[in-house]
């Protein structure tokens, strides 16, 4: 299993009936796109989530956050959140709304 697919039925849950948004394969895992830019998806076991860069500090401290480190150096904006912090609707549901915040932040591609 490349990816957590009961944490993306979860996702993809929380993510019914927004036609604006688009599932994609990446990395290994999947990702969410939103007006052409991806804002949140899974690495193996965890949450990814597009915060920003002004954003990323406050996230980090939030509880099982974590910075993200996908190519072995920290990426500054997204952050990794265990499953201690995704293990209700409501959780997850936190997340994706921080990540559209940025989102909403950037010109659509």
């Amino acid at each position: 299993m490349a990816y957590d697919e009961a944490l993306g039925d979860r996702l993809r849950s929380c993510l019914k009936g927004r036609r604006d948004i688009v599932e994609k394969k990446m990395f290994g895992g999947i990702a969410y796109m939103h007006r052409g830019h991806m804002f949140i998806g899974i690495v193996k076991h965890d949450l990814m989530v597009r915060v920003g860069p002004n954003q990323h500090d406050d996230a980090v401290k939030k509880p099982h956050a974590r910075v993200m480190d996908f190519t072995g150096k920290p990426m500054k904006g997204y952050i990794y959140v265990n499953p201690d912090g995704t293990q209700t609707d409501a959780d997850i549901k936190k997340w994706i709304d921080m990540a559209l915040v940025f989102n909403k932040s950037m010109p659509a591609k």
